[in-house]
């Protein structure tokens, strides 16, 4: 049994140490939540385009959600009210355009009581 044998030499990186995880500000974390939340936004190319894994950014939405800053519209309110127009801009305060009713927030508020506010405007 004189056969030849070729054999193949396989070369392989030494696998890479873990990263150390990275500290997202909130200010940051917000900005990314809030522009994946907007209506026809595909969250999993925001997640790669911000250099997350998309799981990582549906976990900020849940928890965004379980905290009740945020919440979805309720089925009543989406015949009423079929989209919200957002605008970036720089101030020290926002507007929240719920129908035909705005809702100026400034810089220092308390996010129960405007829970509750937007909550009363929803009913209104």
């Amino acid at each position: 049994m004189n056969q030849s044998r070729t054999f193949d030499i396989l070369t392989a990186e030494p696998v890479r140490t873990r990263r150390k995880p990275r500290d997202w500000p909130d200010d940051e974390k917000t900005r990314i939540v809030a522009a994946s939340l907007q209506p026809g936004a595909n969250v999993s190319a925001i997640a790669r385009s911000e250099g997350l894994d998309p799981s990582q950014l549906y976990g900020w939405r849940r928890k965004a959600l379980a905290s009740g800053t945020i919440a979805p519209l309720s089925a009543g309110m989406e015949s009423s009210a079929g989209f919200a127009r957002v605008e970036t801009v720089c101030s020290s305060s926002i507007d929240i355009i719920v129908a035909d009713m705005v809702v100026r927030v400034g810089s220092t508020f308390d996010p129960d009581h405007l829970v509750q506010i937007l909550k009363a405007v929803r009913k209104a």
